[in-house]
């Protein structure tokens, strides 16, 4: 009948429509996200990764090297921390926790602002120091989910155990995602060299530095470009961004997802013409 052929239609463009909002969306709600959580890092944020020892060398840069940079040129850097990503069983109780992050960081993780360099606020107690990095201490940072659900949002001063060992919990990061499991609640900072000691390293591969400002980002990142070259002798073994530069590149890889989002968007606009112009 012509009613149920209209309503077929309607059906059809619906989808259709439907299907470009939703893709388009996305696209921008990635965007978005990924511009914000850019904001909240910092436009100073300067990240070095290192691997190998070079060119007929014989050992790699180690954070004391990256320390004495940093005071040698307090114009243009203000701090400097090792990253070390850990993989450690987590536990409270009789409760495994098999998704938490763990990091290694030094005390220059969270800046004056009472905020770390990956955007998240300390909410309760302190942070990583240098004495805790220098004594290799067990205590660690967790976020909100962990403190809700290892210890029923009173964390602080209580222990678990991380990698077999036990740690004594001296601050708790504000809620910063969804309070789910794996999610940028579910997270526990140690002191680098903790880290390192627990995950058999000698030494991290990843910095994190900031600079005295956005102007001077460029700056800092040549100088400490041309401490790495001294070592290495090659710029294959190393690899410095700043954030801006990290932003740019997020930027041109959202851009390129977007246009491949239109052209599903076309094709779904198309695919549903077809489908009316067959009814």
């Amino acid at each position: 009948t012509d009613f149920m052929t209209k309503k077929k239609i309607f059906t059809i463009a619906g989808i259709a429509v439907g299907a470009v909002i939703v893709i388009l969306s996305l696209g921008n709600g990635m965007t978005n996200m990924m511009n914000s959580q850019f904001e909240k890092m910092g436009s100073n944020l300067i990240q070095v990764m290192t691997y190998g020892r070079g060119t007929g060398g014989t050992r790699d840069v180690d954070v004391e090297d990256l320390y004495e940079l940093v005071d040698k040129y307090p114009q243009y850097l203000t701090g400097v921390t090792p990253y070390v990503s850990a993989q450690l069983a987590v536990r409270q109780g009789s409760e495994d926790f098999e998704r938490t992050s763990i990091y290694g960081v030094g005390e220059t993780f969270l800046n004056e602002r009472g905020a770390t360099m990956s955007g998240q606020n300390l909410g309760k107690g302190r942070f990583i120091s240098y004495i805790d990095a220098a004594r290799y201490q067990n205590v660690c940072v967790i976020g909100a989910y962990l403190e809700e659900e290892a210890f029923q949002g009173d964390a602080l001063g209580k222990q678990l155990s991380i990698g077999g060992e036990h740690f004594t919990v001296i601050g708790v990061l504000e809620k910063n995602s969804d309070m789910s499991e794996g999610s940028g609640d579910d997270i526990i900072y140690l002191p680098y060299t903790t880290a390192l000691r627990l995950s058999g390293s000698a030494d991290a591969s990843i910095y994190m530095f900031t600079s005295t400002s956005k102007d001077t980002a460029a700056t800092a990142k040549g100088i400490i470009e041309n401490r790495l070259y001294k070592t290495f002798q090659s710029s294959d073994y190393y690899f410095v961004m700043t954030s801006a530069e990290m932003m740019d590149a997020m930027n041109a890889m959202m851009g390129t997802m977007m246009a491949v989002l239109v052209a599903i968007a076309a094709i779904s606009l198309l695919v549903g013409g077809i489908g009316i112009m067959n009814i």
